[in-house]
């Protein structure tokens, strides 16, 4: 197995890996926590493709602690990988690696970074029904978040009926009742007690011209540029933004990594404006 640590005795290394990458914001949020926590690891970004990702994972040694993901790998690394945790492997997408016995397991933080930025957004745990703008890999998280917070009824809404039909089903199987839709805006699912839309920025804005019915939370994932037309319309104002859904995985990640408490305030701070 290749040496791919940087030669330091006792220090760590982690990295996010993703292709393209240079935009991550992961090193700034890990960096931040290893700083305030007093060890001397190292994270960085690496740019790393599906073709590339399992040499890279043959070439790790004992002193990494741990891998972020992002697109394309979180569903690449699955096959790759001795365990993957049940929710995850439901999900199809592993978003943080980690050491094990035996080998490499996955994991997936997003999920906790979604039910977490709604929760602080001001969710009042009656929250019952939700609406998914996308069909993606952040839309799939978002299920599993969803039912973990206790939503009974999902409605998936996407471009594509085949999607929107896949994240359904996912939700189906976590027991709830779930609807596949197209993305035609509809003042009823705008008035769901949670909305979580995927899409860019731009692409939710038709959605925000409903946004004065709206009653519930709003988990935007989009992040820059911030607010999204959706959120700046959004009635009531609890709304969470793609920026505390990234800080909140990244607070799971560091717990996962280190088994220390993440300095969340130390964190949020490192996050650019």
């Amino acid at each position: 197995m290749a040496d791919t640590a940087d030669g330091r005795t006792g220090v760590k290394r982690a990295a996010v890996l993703g292709s393209p990458i240079a935009h991550s914001l992961s090193p700034a949020l890990h960096r931040a926590a290893y700083d305030a926590l007093g060890l001397d690891w190292t994270y960085d970004a690496i740019d790393v493709d599906e073709e590339r990702l399992a040499g890279f994972l043959d070439g790790l040694d004992g002193r990494w602690a741990g891998l972020s993901l992002t697109m394309p790998l979180k569903q690449a690394v699955i096959p790759l990988l001795t365990r993957v945790d049940p929710v995850a492997m439901a999900v199809g997408s592993v978003n943080t690696v980690l050491p094990g016995p035996g080998g490499w397991s996955g994991t997936n933080t997003d999920i906790v970074g979604i039910a977490e930025a709604l929760t602080r957004a001001g969710l009042r745990g009656e929250e019952r029904s939700a609406t998914i703008l996308g069909a993606g890999a952040t839309a799939r998280s978002a299920v599993a978040a969803l039912a973990a917070l206790g939503v009974a009824d999902v409605t998936v809404c996407a471009r594509r009926r085949e999607p929107a039909e896949g994240v359904a089903d996912l939700a189906s199987a976590q027991g709830m009742a779930a609807h596949a839709r197209g993305l035609e805006p509809d003042p009823d699912l705008i008035g769901a007690d949670i909305v979580v839309s995927t899409l860019p920025g731009s692409a939710g804005e038709r959605w925000a011209a409903l946004a004065e019915r709206a009653t519930g939370v709003l988990l935007d994932a989009s992040y820059h540029p911030w607010p999204t037309p959706l959120a700046a319309a959004w009635a009531g104002g609890r709304v969470a933004s793609g920026r505390d859904m990234l800080l909140w995985q990244a607070v799971e990640q560091v717990r996962l990594m280190t088994g220390l408490t993440p300095p969340v305030d130390v964190m949020r701070a490192a996050l650019p404006d």
